[in-house]
Order: structure tokens, then C-alpha cells, then sequence
């Protein structure tokens, strides 16, 4: 193991990084927004079902009941994959991701269980047996058909979201399974309006549901539709240079118009779409590598497909459509004046934003397998040295760890008074964020995004 450490003066005076007035921080805050706005809904759909009255068997009544709910879950689905800046920023993709994966399998036991519990009740009231009698409703009750097929679609989506299927699928292949979720949700809406006791019993259960809908969808179409759109047509993008930075690096960098008006903050990442003839199809999601100055943006990019390997070969002047920006992987959740930046590979290029941004004295550790991998090191030194931060490059064997809890406490002995960032590798990750908690390092203080989940 080589670490190469990097002395500095002793840092400037710095003016302490902006904290949120209130004890509440801003992920904290918008996470309980969501825990409310999920409770409420709760209650109001229980409230409707049990104002409607109960006129049949219990599995019917259950089979009712979790079709609701379902129908719940799915709307707040579609809120937690919107992309809305307030959320974003607040809580990170990644986490919402999480989350919207965690409501998808909540959802679909909730209309697994809507169509089993009706079809078992209603079989009971008519004497069928389970299978004739799906094939009854679904023949005779209008929307049942649909629902059915609205299941089935969300199987398919669920089964291509397991980790075993996501590993093995392109993510094109991937992203389009996944936009059948949108007919599903089509679907559903329709068999709900016309199968749903819910939408005849009143008048105030019919606007609560026409309403919970229009705002599910409509945050969406204004999250991934309206705001991309508008925010290109405002900017107009293009690539302005291409830097090979190693044989299996390079900086792509962007301008366009009033991009002081583009709120992107150092640390987040854009799903870019170079708009040329064999790859404008595809979007894929980069970090900038700069801290955004309102003339320029800058990606620097790992060769690790035929997508990112093309980049190199863009030429100046190709039209850029970029979606974002995305994550909360930046300065607004700090707590303490100092920090910690620990980086592993291409995982540097948010950090080394990050590093331009932040005040405060900062240490920078860069994990590298070999010296010759470090991305952007003659730039770390310069901005180091500027900052007053100290940095150091470990490079060499993963045994022993040079990232381990002993290792990173000598290396910064008031790591637990510091905010600490980390990316790298999963593994790496999911290391150094055991080892920070092992040295009792307060979660508020822990900051990281698997910018994997970001597609």
C-alpha cells in the first residue's frame, strides 16, 4: 500500500457553510413530508372505504380494501420516480429510488392480494370454483380484464427490478420493461373508475381519487417531461471541447445559454443524451467534475461500455440534451464547518466538484489501485494547495485496508468531528460507511449516493 500525502498551509478563514435555520435538516424535513403525506392519504382512503359500508363477505371486503390501498401505493409511486427538484435535492434518487422499490413490492402484494381475496369471495358467494369464477369476472364485470392484464404487466416490471434480473439486463432493456409500468398504471386508473365502489358511494370519494391521481400524474409529466424540456429550450446545450485526461478518460465540456440560471450545485450529477445519429437514444448518468461556474459544465467519464467509450469521439458542437440536475449528494445537507471527502476511482469526479465548492478546511482521500489511475490528480493538487486542504492518494492492494476504521482515524484523527462524503465502487462504499459507523461517526454527518440507482 502507497500513500502519498499532499502538506498544506494552514487553512484560511473560512465563513461557516450554510445550515438550515431550523433543527430540522433539509433531508430529514422532506423525508417526514413524505411520511405525512403518505399517512394522511392513508386515513383518507380508510375513511372512504369504511363510510362505503360493508355489504358482502370478508374476503370481499379485504379484496376491497387492498385494492385501495394498492391504488394508493401506485400513486405514490409515480411521486418518488417524478424527479421534482424539491425532493431531489432534498433527499437524493437514489434514496427515492430505493424507497419506490421498497413501495413496489408493497404494492404488489397489495393487488396480489386485491384480485386473490376477491376471486376467493366471490366464489364463495356463488358456489364457482376460484378459476371459473376470475373467468366470470373478468367476462362480466366491466375493467376486471384490465386489472388483470395491469397485474401481469406489473409482475413482469417487478420480476426485471430484482437484482438477480437487473444485473443481467442492459439498462435500455431495463428502462423499457419499465415504461410498461405507465400502462399498468393506465390500466388501472380505468378499472378502478369503472369496477371502484368507491366512486359511486360519494361525491367526496370521487374528487379525492380523480384529484390523488391528477397530482400523481401530473408531478410526472411536469418532473420528466415539462421541466427537462423547458430547462433545454431555455439553455440550448452543446459540447464545446473533449480532454482525454488518460487512455480510459475524458472531460466532456458543455455550454450554452444563461447558465448562471441553470441550478445545478457542485456534487450532482445530469442524465446526458448527446443528440448524435447512433446514440441519441440513450441517457446515462454523469457527475460534473467541476463545480458549475455559469458559463460551462463538465463530465468526466470512465470508458466501461460502447456508450461511454463513444464520448471520446464526440465532436464540438453536438447538441446536448441533459436532464437534471439530480442528487443531494452536495453542500446544502453539511452540519460541522470541516470535512472529509473520501473518493475511490471515478468516483473522484463529484468530489473534486465538491472540493471547488466547499469552505471550511477539507481533507481529501483518493483510493486508487495504482497511481497511474488517479483521474484528475494534477487538479486535485492545485485546488488543494489553493483551499488549504490536505490530500492524500492511497494506491496498492486491498489487503490490509487502507480504508479501514484504525486506518482512517490516524490518518484524520478528528474524522468525527468532520461532515464525511464518500463515493467509490459499492463495495468501497458500503465499507468505509460500516467503518464510520463503527467509529461513531453521527449519521447527519454521513453523506453518499449510488449513482447506479440513478438510472
Amino acid at each position: 500500500m502507497t500513500v502519498v500525502p499532499s502538506t498544506s498551509a494552514p487553512p484560511p478563514p473560512a465563513p461557516a457553510p450554510p445550515v438550515p435555520s431550523s433543527a430540522l435538516r433539509p433531508r430529514a424535513a422532506a423525508r417526514a413530508g413524505l411520511y405525512v403525506l403518505l399517512g394522511a392519504n392513508a386515513v383518507a382512503v380508510g375513511y372512504f372505504f369504511f363510510r362505503a359500508g360493508f355489504a358482502s363477505n370478508a374476503l370481499i371486503v379485504l379484496g376491497r380494501l387492498c385494492g385501495l390501498y394498492g391504488a394508493l401505493f401506485m400513486a405514490f409511486q409515480l411521486l418518488l420516480v417524478a424527479r421534482l427538484p424539491w425532493l431531489d435535492r432534498r433527499i437524493g434518487m437514489d434514496r427515492l429510488t430505493a424507497w419506490h422499490r421498497v413501495t413496489g413490492f408493497g404494492l404488489l402484494w397489495s393487488l396480489v392480494g386485491h384480485g386473490v381475496f376477491l376471486t376467493f369471495g366471490y366464489a364463495q358467494a356463488s358456489s364457482l370454483d376460484p378459476v371459473d369464477q376470475l373467468i366470470d369476472l373478468a367476462e362480466t364485470t366491466e375493467g376486471v380484464l384490465r386489472a388483470v392484464v395491469a397485474v401481469v404487466l406489473l409482475l413482469v416490471v417487478g420480476g426485471a427490478s430484482a437484482r438477480w434480473a437487473r444485473r443481467r439486463l442492459a439498462y435500455e432493456t431495463w428502462h423499457f420493461i419499465h415504461l410498461y409500468t405507465y400502462v399498468a398504471v393506465a390500466l388501472a386508473f380505468t378499472h378502478q373508475v369503472a369496477a371502484g365502489t368507491t366512486f359511486t358511494t360519494s361525491s367526496a370519494a370521487t374528487a379525492y381519487w380523480y384529484g390523488l391521481w391528477c397530482c400523481a400524474l401530473g408531478a410526472v409529466f411536469a418532473g420528466r417531461v415539462v421541466l427537462p424540456l423547458r430547462r433545454n429550450l431555455r439553455h440550448r446545450l452543446r459540447v464545446s471541447a473533449v480532454v482525454p485526461e488518460s487512455d480510459h478518460v475524458v472531460s466532456v465540456y458543455v455550454t450554452g445559454r444563461d447558465l448562471h440560471r441553470l441550478p445545478a450545485r457542485a456534487g450532482q450529477f445530469f442524465l446526458w443524451r448527446f443528440m448524435t445519429k447512433d446514440r441519441w437514444w440513450q441517457a446515462n448518468p454523469y457527475s460534473l467534475s467541476a463545480a458549475p461556474d455559469g458559463a460551462r459544465l463538465r463530465l468526466t467519464v470512465k470508458a466501461s461500455g460502447a456508450g461511454s467509450a463513444s464520448l471520446r469521439h464526440l465532436e464540438p458542437g453536438t447538441r446536448v440534451f441533459a436532464e437534471g440536475p439530480y442528487g443531494a449528494f452536495t453542500s446544502l445537507h453539511r452540519t460541522r464547518p470541516n470535512t472529509l471527502l473520501i473518493a475511490g476511482g471515478v468516483g473522484i469526479t463529484p468530489i473534486r466538484a465538491l472540493l471547488e465548492d466547499l469552505h471550511g478546511h477539507a481533507v481529501l482521500v483518493y483510493r486508487v489501485s495504482a497511481a497511474r489511475d488517479a483521474v484528475l490528480y494534477g487538479e486535485l493538487r492545485e485546488l488543494a494547495a489553493a483551499k488549504g486542504a490536505s490530500l492524500h492518494l492511497i494506491s496498492g492492494p486491498p489487503d490490509p485496508d487502507p480504508l479501514s476504521p484504525v486506518a482512517l482515524s490516524t490518518l484524520v484523527p478528528d474524522l468525527i468531528e468532520r461532515d464525511v462524503y464518500v463515493c467509490g465502487p459499492p463495495g468501497m462504499t458500503r465499507s468505509v460507511l460500516r467503518g464510520l459507523r463503527t467509529l461513531g461517526v453521527p449519521k447527519p454527518q454521513i453523506h453518499y449516493e449510488r449513482f447506479s440507482l440513478a438510472r
